[in-house]
């Protein structure tokens, strides 16, 4: 809403414009009237809608026509006085007034003009008549007050009225010509209904409609009152109310009602709560948060962000299938300005068989997003209405900001739970299988991935100790001279070479001894493509010997060339060396080690799946 409202007064001389002023400051008509009265600031405390409101006068007498065209620019909302008994200042107001503010202002940024009908007390007849033609003719003038500044009547609904209009426009609303509410506001409007429809049954029901309430009026409505709305929605409107709950046409229909009976602030204070702007756009301020991130820290979603995304993902699997159709997705995007997954995400995440995105594949890409771009999930949670369903200040409640990796390594011990892996390797060296296999697709399944379909990304979790973690794999294109920063950045690091080519291995040897070398970032090496022939490496060193020399664990061979159940134990293996860096490589060569970590790992699958299981029942 805005900080403040500039409120201008103009019309032909001697209408009552200063005298207006006047009488709300003094309460009081004035014995002498100045030809014009100095700007006023009405203080926020003191006006109904605590905003800081300037009242300016004009005088044709002191002030030039470019005075004047300066303060139209500067004004939020013109009043234009005329006198009730006076006919030509009637008139003026068509003939001069509205033709002069309109050339000064941008056809697509008009100030909204009220009419004021001053001296009513000289008159016993109204001026209405006259008025109500020029107000069906001219969109841009919001109301019409008759008042006398010397019986002080209508004088502080003037003013409020002046400010309302400001504040509460009806322009981006409603088209009066079409009694009924704009694209624009019908769009917003839209959202906030699917928002605020948790079960997403397209009926706002009676639980539902006073969460809505208490979110935007800070109250809930009484059963009576509750009955009272949808019953003046069956009255006007066959398809308002459905199974007793309201329907988003029942919705549209009342706010609708709101505006044509004068009560745009209801309306607008909807729109606000859930991040609308006076051009129904959703605020910076409400998608972007401000969240501070220090160097050598990640992003995660916290518990009850993970608990608002699984409600998300309950109210759009409408099938109980635990996985999103296409056509599912689409309707769960349906609060989003633009659709913000693309066909890769299905080669990022876990598919079903049809190739639809699990419950964890979802859950798993909302992990991905926080962690490499925070502002894009900060916005999509905004879409999704985070902030509003679980009554926080903002988006910015649903994420972690991790402590700096330096202390994680000081004190032999971290608290994040998504662990990245940069996976380098010559070209067609196997990296794209790597990452595929590790969403459970098999060569087979990944020759029937489009080109431009594919992922560079790759993230699922793992279980390491009876903690489940997130691993995201991330595959580094193989331009040797140019690794930036971000390629590098990482927990844990694959060297990939295939055993079948001669010179694979030699880009891996290169890109450890240049980049790696002196890092505290464990590496692996992975022998890919292990069910074909092992042919000798064009270097100086075999891979065995390399990993020898420069005490890293034995190459690990790898393959998702096969029918049987891919093995994932490489990748808890790689979880597990990001979570302990700072363990020795002696230590990581240790079988028991990585048995525990494998047989934690077992095990919490099978207790994991076995709650899912029950939670799917519950669900």
């Amino acid at each position: 809403m805005r900080k403040d409202v500039r409120i201008l007064l103009v019309g032909e001389p001697k209408v009552g414009k200063t005298s207006l002023i006047m009488s709300l400051v003094s309460e009081e008509f004035p014995d002498e009237v100045p030809l014009r009265a100095e700007e006023i600031t009405i203080p926020a405390d003191v006006t109904p809608e605590r905003v800081p409101t300037h009242i300016v006068d004009y005088s044709e007498a002191e002030q030039s026509d470019e005075q004047l065209y300066q303060e139209i620019s500067k004004a939020n909302v013109i009043c234009i006085v005329y006198s009730v008994n006076n006919k030509k200042s009637i008139e003026k107001v068509t003939s001069h007034w509205i033709p002069l503010i309109n050339d000064r202002t941008d056809k697509d940024s008009r100030v909204p003009l009220i009419l004021v009908g001053n001296k009513s007390d000289l008159v016993e007849h109204s001026s209405m008549e006259t008025i109500l033609p020029i107000m069906n003719q001219y969109q841009d003038i919001e109301t019409c007050v008759e008042c006398s500044a010397k019986n002080l009547k209508n004088i502080s609904e003037l003013f409020y009225y002046a400010q309302k209009a400001v504040l509460h426009p009806t322009g981006p609303l409603y088209c009066p010509e079409e009694k009924e509410l704009k694209p624009s506001c019908i769009k917003a409007l839209t959202r906030i209904f699917k928002v605020s429809d948790l079960d997403n049954d397209g009926i706002l029901n009676d639980n539902e409609l006073n969460f809505f309430q208490k979110t935007c009026f800070n109250t809930p409505l009484a059963p009576q009152a509750l009955e009272d709305v949808k019953n003046v929605v069956r009255r006007n409107m066959t398809d308002g109310v459905k199974d007793n709950g309201l329907t988003l046409k029942g919705f549209l229909f009342l706010h609708t009602l709101f505006i044509q009976r004068g009560r745009h602030e209801t309306t607008w204070t909807v729109l606000r709560r859930f991040g609308y702007d006076d051009d129904l756009e959703l605020t910076q301020e409400y998608l972007f948060p401000l969240l501070k991130i220090p160097p050598d820290c990640t992003t995660e979603l916290n518990h009850n962000a993970y608990l608002f995304l699984q409600s998300v993902f309950d109210k759009h699997d409408k099938d109980r299938d635990c996985a999103l159709s296409p056509e599912e997705v689409k309707d769960l995007f349906k609060v989003f300005p633009y659709m913000p997954w693309g066909p890769d995400v299905n080669n990022t995440v876990c598919t079903n068989d049809q190739g639809w995105i699990t419950y964890q594949g979802y859950l798993s890409q909302w992990t991905l997003t926080t962690y490499l771009d925070v502002q894009r999930s900060l916005e999509y949670l905004g879409y999704l209405g985070y902030s509003i369903i679980y009554e926080q200040e903002s988006q910015a409640a649903a994420i972690t900001v991790t402590r700096n990796k330096r202390i994680d390594l000081q004190k032999k011990q971290t608290q994040r739970s998504v662990f990245r892996c940069n996976v380098l390797g010559a070209r067609d060296s196997g990296k794209t299988g790597f990452l595929q296999a590790f969403l459970g697709k098999d060569l087979q399944r990944q020759r029937r991935i489009r080109e431009d379909h594919k992922s560079l990304y790759a993230i699922s979790t793992t279980y390491v100790y009876g903690q489940e973690k997130y691993l995201l794999l991330h595959e580094v294109m193989p331009d040797f001279d140019f690794l930036s920063e971000a390629d590098l950045a990482c927990d844990v690091v694959c060297l990939v070479y295939d055993i079948n080519n001669p010179r694979s291995f030699e880009y891996c040897a290169k890109v450890y001894k240049q980049y790696f070398i002196d890092s505290k970032t464990p590496c692996v090496v992975i022998a890919a493509k292990s069910d074909l022939h092992e042919i000798r490496q064009h270097y100086s060193l075999s891979p065995q010997e390399f990993c020898r020399k420069h005490k890293l664990h034995p190459p690990q061979p790898f393959t998702c060339n096969t029918t049987e159940a891919l093995n994932k134990d490489i990748y808890t293996r790689l979880t597990t060396m990001a979570m302990y860096p700072h363990m020795a490589q002696a230590d990581l060569k240790n079988s028991t080690f990585w048995l525990r970590a494998s047989v934690g790992a077992t095990v919490c699958a099978v207790l994991g799946f076995a709650m899912y299981r029950a939670l799917l029942k519950q669900r």
